[in-house]
């Protein structure tokens, strides 16, 4: 019995150590549509970042990037209770829209975020999409992402 009990705590400490080394964070991203995002830190400095996105509620589309937290070596000097970063990253998105068609190319993600001391991240965020897009008969240029920023709530675990 004293072994199980043991054995039991030990394993969660292991859980909760793991868990607290690769931080993730899920949630939405408002703006020219809504994103459902999730995040997963890589070490502490990089993250992949997932989105699926209806953009101008017009169509689905999925992203990926692979973003650097305070790049450069820089990082926002006004941390209080949480902490303030900013990343930028790179990646692919693709997609399909009821007009023209489907969409593909090369996504980019820069933005500002606050980690509070509780499980809660806000961010303001910006994800240009350049590529091509095409239909029935229509090959041409995607400028997605250039309608604006985007707010995003995430909640960290």
């Amino acid at each position: 019995m004293k072994k199980s009990v043991l054995l039991t705590i030990i394993l969660s400490l292991a859980f909760a150590v793991t868990a607290a080394a690769q931080p993730r964070a899920i949630g939405v991203n408002l703006g020219w549509g809504i994103d459902l995002s999730y995040q997963h830190s890589i070490g502490t400095a990089n993250m992949i970042d997932l989105n699926v996105s209806l953009p101008g509620f017009a169509g689905i589309g999925a992203e990926a990037t692979y973003d650097w937290i305070n790049p450069f070596g820089t990082q926002i000097p006004w941390n209080e209770k949480g902490s303030w970063d900013w990343e930028m990253g790179v990646g692919a998105a693709a997609g399909f829209l009821f007009s023209p068609g489907f969409y593909a190319g090369a996504a980019g993600h820069v933005g500002v975020s606050y980690d509070f001391w509780f499980p809660l991240q806000l961010s303001v965020d910006w994800r240009p999409v350049i590529g091509v897009c095409g239909g029935q008969n229509y090959v041409g240029f995607y400028p997605g992402g250039l309608a604006g920023v985007t707010l995003g709530v995430r909640y960290r675990f």
